[in-house]
């Protein structure tokens, strides 16, 4: 008496027919047929062997959908032709992904860019505005000091008064700056003193 066949007997085309025909074995037998070759060609195109097994868990996926109305020549050559047109679908939507991720990181970086020019100006403004209350001597101390990058001596004997009023004059400036800067953020206090008070 002849030994019965088992699905790892079948051919190809056998297991083909039981598949049209909704044969779940049948499927599960291509499947281990098949897993660890499509697998290599993934992964040879990919490098990534997560990615390359959700990429052929979709093929065996889409086969079993379409197991009713697929025509396949030969399984073998369908598989690895469908395993390559699912990773060129994956590369390229991996690439517009990357492509818009890049787009968008620009644009918040430009956003940025520009929201903290903006809040670096009204602040120098506010800087300026408090310089404009100062004394006009201290005024004239501090700016000579800190926008001028004069040193204290140069700035005593240009206007004929002793160092420690200079000290005196920018210590009062700067107390009076401090003072009216304290809800600022620092970063951009930062970036205004250096624009418009070098040294300070």
């Amino acid at each position: 008496m002849q030994p019965k066949m088992t699905y790892e007997d079948y051919s190809d085309a056998d297991l083909q027919e039981l598949l049209y025909q909704g044969d779940e074995q049948a499927f599960s037998h291509i499947y281990d047929r098949y897993w660890d070759k499509l697998l290599a060609i993934a992964c040879f195109h990919l490098k990534d062997k997560e990615a390359s097994k959700e990429i052929v868990q979709d093929v065996f996926l889409s086969l079993w959908k379409r197991r009713h109305s697929v025509k396949l020549h030969t399984l073998e050559n369908y598989l690895a032709t469908a395993t390559k047109y699912t990773l060129y679908a994956f590369l390229l939507k991996e690439k517009r992904r990357r492509e818009i991720i890049a787009q968008i990181s620009l644009s918040q970086q430009v956003i940025f860019d520009v929201d903290e020019k903006i809040d670096a100006r009204f602040l120098a403004d506010h800087i300026n505005g408090v310089l404009d209350t100062l004394p006009s001597k201290c005024r004239l101390v501090f700016t000579s000091s800190r926008t001028l990058g004069l040193p204290n001596e140069t700035i005593a004997n240009d206007l004929n008064i002793s160092i420690k009023t200079v000290e005196a004059h920018i210590t009062k400036a700067l107390k009076t700056l401090r003072l009216s800067l304290k809800n600022h953020q620092l970063p951009l206090l930062l970036l205004a003193m250096v624009q418009l008070l070098p040294g300070l």
